[in-house]
């Protein structure tokens, strides 16, 4: 099997430099090692994504010189790369574990939840979960007319991986503390089991994304192990901030592609500029995405174990 990447926006809002950071980086890895990437959409929070800001990503990576093999729009031997259209996959994996009694019902309040993790312990790390709901018997399920969200019924394991760029990782899952939720009381799916089962089924081979994502991937690796797929590699990204610190997103206004390109600023300088900030270059010229695939290798991307990175 060959190389498979995925750049997985959600249409909530136009793309901005922190998305394309990621975009560019993931794309000039994958091309430079003959990879296919998919254009997968995360659209699970329905109640936020739009369909004129897929086609605005679209637009904006054309624009930018990036280019994809899959994309929504098309049939593929997985079915199609948006999650809207892919719930019937996440629903029968739910089904499934339910009967194998490998996830619960959990009726626990939002506030509850906001207590226990308020709440002062020992040590540095706090329960995610109390495993309050975790043991309740039928009958005590029955007490109560509330729709209940799922959690997983984690089982103690060590969970250890090496990214790409963050070097060695390791955490222990534990019973109850971890049993962490898959679908929402609402009905949703939980970014992280509709995340893990479409890398898992679209057989992607390395994840790129932004390092506040790290944490994240104990659990995903959790779940890719229990529907028994392939783990990819990870790359955690260091995230852009401003002079202050703050970390680049949509609420922040003149970071978008849109109004970059509104207020004149071209594909080669957007694109010159993030292989400055990467290390790739000592100074940020105007470099278009092509030029960038065939003159500046990968590897000279030398600033890529940052926590962070200030995109001045």
């Amino acid at each position: 099997m060959g190389i498979k990447t995925r750049f997985a926006p959600s249409p909530t809002g136009y793309l901005h430099l922190g998305n394309v950071w990621v975009a560019f980086l993931n794309w000039l890895w994958t091309r430079q090692n003959k990879g296919r990437i998919i254009l997968r959409i995360e659209d699970i929070d329905q109640s936020r994504c739009r369909a004129d800001y897929i086609s605005a990503i679209k637009e904006d990576l054309s624009w930018l010189g990036l280019d994809w093999d899959e994309e929504p729009g098309h049939a593929y031997a997985y079915g199609e790369p948006i999650q809207s259209k892919r719930f019937s996959i996440y629903e029968g994996i739910k089904k499934r574990w339910e009967a194998e009694d490998s996830i619960y019902p959990c009726f626990c309040s939002r506030a509850r939840i906001h207590d226990i993790s308020s709440a002062p312990h020992l040590g540095e790390n706090k329960p995610i979960y109390d495993g309050h709901c975790r043991n309740l018997s039928w009958s005590e399920r029955g007490q109560t007319d509330k729709e209940p969200s799922w959690r997983i019924r984690m089982k103690k394991q060590e969970i250890s991986f090496c990214d790409m760029f963050c070097g060695n990782q390791i955490k222990t899952l534990e019973e109850g503390k971890d049993d962490f939720i898959i679908f929402r009381a609402d009905g949703a799916v939980s970014y992280q089991l509709a995340a893990s089962a479409d890398d898992g089924i679209m057989q992607v081979t390395h994840v790129f994304r932004g390092n506040d994502l790290l944490s994240s991937t104990f659990y995903q690796i959790y779940l890719l192990r229990k529907l028994g797929y392939q783990i990819p590699l990870y790359g955690h990204l260091p995230l852009l901030v401003d002079k202050y610190g703050i970390r680049l997103s949509k609420r922040q206004g003149g970071i978008t592609i849109r109004e970059l390109r509104a207020n004149g600023k071209s594909p080669g300088e957007i694109i010159g500029r993030m292989l400055y900030w990467s290390g790739a270059v000592k100074t940020p010229l105007s470099v278009n995405a092509r030029a960038a695939l065939i003159n500046i290798p990968f590897n000279t991307c030398t600033r890529l174990g940052s926590a962070y990175i200030v995109a001045e």
